[in-house]
């Protein structure tokens, strides 16, 4: 009888030479960038943590309703265990209130040592959760990294271990942030002919500038995300049917937060989906937007990683409400990560590693507009 530690070592091998494939540019990679260690002293057979810092670089200005920047600070996680390493990430825009520092000091605190068995994700995620009430995107790093891991060692990708058909991904779209009409036509047609399906960014004075700016490149669909950025509900619904006659789809976060009734007057009387993204951030946040909007945007940053991601996923379509996975700017390690989703959702936003010129990874693609999924174990990537 084949026992379970006999089914570790074969899964294991089945993957090692992904694991070797990845030896030398590891290597360099530690040898180029600060690298931290907890549990040094880890014994064989137990799991292994190391992080280090890494900052994202954009390739053009990031412009929304609130701020502009040119790079995201990011924070690149490894779990080891018998050999096979899983990865993960912590990107922190503006909004998250989350530092290098912070994340940092979140890792340190993390004792994997305690534990023998990866495949105890309840357990060992309950644990990391448990470490603090916030640090949302540190704990997705740690998420990322054992599902990776796991996914490893079972030799199969998240979506099939979730049930899902690959071929039912749907195309992500592609964000267009605030800028000059002579920009927006820039960015437009550089992408127009690769998306099938473009966001853009709303909120401020522009709107409509923006809009017909894209209009005179493409009649491809839109989704827009106001970022909280409209104060008046009867002028935001007066946009919505705008942008509704102008081939736009969705409509992301249309006031703030904070305005649930307005929201909630807004949603019953517009003719597009409305979807919440920041007044939503874990599981426990879905009964209370339920109602004001029509679905959720789950980002893995935002709800501590995929095991919540799921489960968020699960509730919200047993409520009867829409889905879209979304990201921030991040490598293809969280955005390949986000994308075991993808077969389940309405609309998904995953272009953030194609708004970055050092990525360190590849994975997850888009094929024609759409994401297509490697068949690569764990979350599907290997470093370049």
């Amino acid at each position: 009888m084949t026992t379970r530690r006999d089914f570790l070592k074969k899964a294991t091998l089945a993957t090692i030479g992904s694991a070797l494939a990845v030896t030398k540019a590891d290597a360099l990679t530690k040898f180029a960038l600060p690298l931290f260690n907890i549990n040094k002293e880890a014994k064989p057979g137990r799991l292994k943590l190391r992080f280090f810092p890494y900052e994202l670089k954009l390739r053009h200005v990031f412009t929304v309703a609130t701020y502009s920047r040119t790079s995201t600070p990011d924070v690149q996680v490894e779990i080891s265990y018998e050999g096979v390493t899983g990865y993960g990430e912590a990107s922190m825009p503006q909004y998250l209130g989350q530092t290098v520092e912070s994340v940092s000091a979140f890792l340190r605190k993390v004792d994997l040592s305690r534990f023998n068995d990866p495949f105890q994700l309840e357990d060992i995620l309950t644990y990391i959760d448990s470490l603090s009430p916030g640090d949302t995107a540190a704990k997705a790093a740690v998420d990322i990294a054992l599902h990776d891991l796991v996914g490893k060692l079972l030799g199969a990708p998240w979506y099939r271990i979730w049930g899902l058909n690959k071929a039912k991904a749907p195309s992500t779209t592609f964000t267009i942030g605030i800028d000059t009409p002579e920009v927006v036509r820039q960015k437009t047609r550089e992408c127009a002919d690769k998306f099938n399906i473009l966001k853009v960014k709303v909120g401020r004075d522009n709107d409509k500038e923006m809009i017909d700016t894209i209009r005179e490149v493409t009649d491809l669909p839109i989704a827009v995300d106001a970022n909280q950025g409209w104060k008046d509900r009867q002028q935001a619904l007066d946009m919505i049917h705008w942008l509704k006659e102008k081939g736009v789809v969705m409509v992301e976060q249309p006031m703030a937060r904070e305005r649930k009734d307005d929201i909630a007057w807004i949603t019953e009387r517009s003719p597009l989906p409305i979807f919440a993204d920041e007044a939503i951030q874990r599981l426990k946040d879905i009964k209370d937007v339920e109602g004001a909007y029509t679905g959720i945007n789950i980002k893995l940053m935002k709800c501590t990683g995929m095991r919540e991601a799921w489960k968020m996923l699960n509730y919200a379509r047993a409520r009867g409400m829409k889905v879209m996975v979304g990201c921030m700017t991040e490598t293809s390690c969280a955005v390949s990560a986000a994308a075991q989703l993808a077969p389940a959702v309405d609309f998904a936003d995953l272009d953030g590693n194609l708004l970055i010129s050092n990525d360190r990874f590849r994975g997850m693609e888009v094929v024609k507009g759409k994401i297509a999924l490697p068949d690569r174990p764990g979350i599907g990537v290997v470093l370049r």
